[in-house]
């Protein structure tokens, strides 16, 4: 970290070389322009193009345990053996989803390491169910949550209240909404906010409150960013180095493409330096009226962005979650523009939804698009995106196919549908082939996949 501070020192003035590439923008001005135009990453956009199939994974899969509800057991992964009429998973898929009426079917064969198609033996009718590895991958994940609950999940959720001073508290329905982020159980308000009354205080009006507790460990309201800069300046001091330089400083690395101007490197500089006070530190009478103030406020918000982030299990989460805690976090209204000033620190990814959805990144969490300290929870759902990303190309489908027989026209919604499926998923030998280059990727030698239900 201080040697990249030290790399953005402002350099001896010298006459700029002739044709030198501009900055950003062409202000001269020492402060961090108000508008930066978005500079993209592949490797963050990347994951985002994995998890679309994750999250149709599970809208699939919730309306699956909707149309069995009856009859679905009650832990997570036990409801790979439930099975469903497809023309009901399909009627559900085209109303709740707002899917095309063969993109619900065309995404099961696409993905028959995750969905099992079968003709049911006594209604003769097409049914769905998870394959084994799917609901195994489902089931870890549960695990792996109910694990966390008697520390992590309950100090994650102890610190995001912390984050909100001065009184200490935010929405439940807020923080139910970014529970998967958290790493939170569904019943969170059950099994962990009912269950130690000692620590939180649920309002008659909606609220959870943090409740102080003598057991509360000496670095409760510490943040995340300040243990690493206390943790790399004594492994990596440079020679010569202030402390001034790294007290307040924050790991910056921009994106590929994004080009660092003379000013704007003594304007990063600068703010590096800036003081802040603690997102954890109540700072409701301080007095703004002064820029100076305003500018240490603002790098607040950012350390206070930073902080719950970093409190989620991937270093992720939507910024329409994150616009939910605008208020309790600091952050000016316009939230997007905000971060996209900070691009060495956040990078906002639109991939997902066509451009409706903005996944917020902490860029130090991650390298070459993969997550730097991983957790259990994280290993859990990687498990389930290399079964989601396999290549139906691998998967021995053939027999799947053959036992399907006249239930290809209920995959399509009738005789048209189906052999437009049929025609795409079987053709003339290489129309999987096709649809697995366009649309999956390879990962090993998997053909006998699910011989378990492929009978």
């Amino acid at each position: 970290m201080l040697r990249r501070i030290a790399a953005l020192r402002p350099p001896p003035r010298a006459a700029a070389p002739v044709g030198a590439i501009a900055a950003p923008y062409s202000s001269k001005s020492t402060s961090i322009p108000q508008k930066q135009q978005r500079v993209r990453d592949h490797a963050f956009d990347g994951i985002m193009e994995v998890q679309k199939r994750v999250r149709r994974f599970h809208a699939l899969y919730s309306l699956l345990l909707y149309a069995a509800a009856p009859t679905v057991p009650s832990r997570a992964g036990g409801s790979g053996a439930v099975s469903v009429p497809f023309t009901r998973l399909g009627a559900l898929a085209r109303r709740q989803l707002r899917l095309a009426p063969l993109d619900a079917g065309r995404f099961l064969l696409r993905h028959a390491h995750a969905f099992h198609l079968f003709l049911h033996p006594v209604h003769r009718m097409l049914h769905i169910r998870l394959t084994p590895r799917a609901a195994a991958a489902l089931g870890a994940e549960a695990d792996d949550i109910a694990a966390a609950l008697p520390g992590a999940s309950v100090l994650r959720l102890r610190k995001l209240l912390l984050l909100a001073p001065p009184h200490r508290r935010l929405r439940l329905e807020h923080i139910h909404l970014l529970r998967r982020d958290l790493g939170l159980p569904d019943d969170f308000a059950e099994s962990i906010i009912q269950s130690n009354p000692s620590l939180f205080r649920l309002t008659p009006d909606g609220f959870v409150e943090f409740l102080p507790s003598p057991t509360d460990p000496p670095d409760l309201t510490v943040a995340a960013v300040e243990r690493a800069r206390e943790r790399h300046y004594r492994e990596h001091r440079a020679p010569g180095s202030a402390e001034e330089d790294a007290r307040f400083a924050f790991p910056i690395r921009f994106p590929p493409g994004f080009k660092i101007g003379k000013y704007f490197r003594i304007a990063v500089w600068k703010w590096q330096r800036l003081p802040y006070a603690s997102p954890y530190a109540d700072v409701t009478g301080h007095d703004l009226r002064s820029l100076e103030a305003q500018r240490r406020m603002e790098k607040r918000a950012v350390a206070a962005v930073h902080e719950l982030l970093s409190l989620t299990v991937e270093k992720r989460t939507t910024l329409e979650r994150l616009a939910l805690f605008r208020d309790a976090l600091g952050v000016p209204k316009k939230i997007k523009e905000f971060l996209l000033k900070y691009q060495g620190i956040f990078y906002i990814s639109t991939r997902g939804n066509q451009g409706k959805l903005h996944t917020v990144f902490l860029r130090e969490a991650y390298y070459k698009g993969e997550l730097v300290e991983t957790n259990a929870i994280h290993d859990a759902r990687r498990k389930l995106e290399e079964l989601l990303m396999i290549s139906p190309q691998r998967a021995n489908l053939d027999r799947m196919f053959t036992s399907m027989g006249r239930g290809w026209d209920q995959l399509g919604g009738g005789r048209r549908g189906g052999s437009e499926l049929r025609d795409e998923f079987l053709g003339d030998g290489g129309g999987q082939k096709k649809n697995a280059d366009a649309y999956g990727a390879e990962s090993g030698d998997d053909s006998g996949v699910e011989s378990l239900y492929i009978e």
